[in-house]
């Protein structure tokens, strides 16, 4: 079967993603976890030491510049234990990247000194957002990105952010498990949100107004 992009939306929107096996693999398979990782997007904590560095803007952040550069950076493997080996694979690079030219895929950047240090990118279908993967080159970086991330899902009117499984990484800002019927049944009433706006937060949005953003209550 020939992956599209297409074939690829209509995973997502069924619940189901795809990895590959290594860099090096030609296929992908597809991934419907028993358990979910999700943020709820009313009850993400952040850490007081990260908050304090948010405030004092260390990184420009920047929005969709440098997707497949984020994605690449994502690929590369690490000396973290789950990730030593990449899933990410060329089919996998080419299809994000098709999505993320038609609107479907996005990027938060982290820049410093005109140079791309964390991220991480998604995709995005009306109320949902499914959480990809993310990357650092310095300290905090991606954590700041999925700062600015969630502070832009609750502001455009995002219900469902999707992290595919929990670790120790994200349990600290907030991340749950629940069942695969739990997360159809919130992925279904998120793709019925369709006036959600992922630009409605403005990019020059400093620390205070990204914290005051995903520490508000509705």
């Amino acid at each position: 079967m020939e992956i599209t992009k297409e074939l690829l939306l209509n995973a997502y929107m069924q619940g189901i993603f795809p990895m590959a096996e290594s860099a090096d693999a030609d296929n992908i398979f597809w991934v419907d976890p028993d358990e979910r990782g999700i943020f709820p997007l009313d009850n993400f904590h952040i850490p007081k030491k990260l908050a304090r560095k948010i405030k004092a803007q260390p990184f420009d952040i920047r929005i969709n510049t440098a997707f497949k550069q984020v994605m690449i950076k994502c690929a590369e493997p690490t000396d973290n234990i789950d990730r030593q080996n990449t899933w990410i694979n060329d089919l996998i690079l080419t299809r994000y990247c098709e999505l993320h030219e038609l609107g479907y895929a996005h990027s938060i950047e982290c820049w410093q000194d005109e140079k791309l240090v964390g991220g991480l990118y998604g995709v995005s279908i009306n109320g949902a957002f499914c959480g990809e993967s993310m990357f650092h080159d310095v300290t905090d970086a991606s954590k700041v990105a999925l700062v600015y991330l969630v502070a832009r899902l609750r502001v455009g009117g995002y219900t469902l952010l999707d992290t595919q499984f929990v670790t120790d990484h994200l349990s600290q800002f907030g991340a749950i498990e629940i069942s695969r019927k739990e997360y159809r049944a919130r992925l279904a009433e998120a793709l019925l949100v369709e006036n959600t706006d992922f630009y409605s937060l403005s990019e020059d949005a400093d620390g205070s107004t990204i914290l005051q953003s995903v520490t508000q209550t509705s």
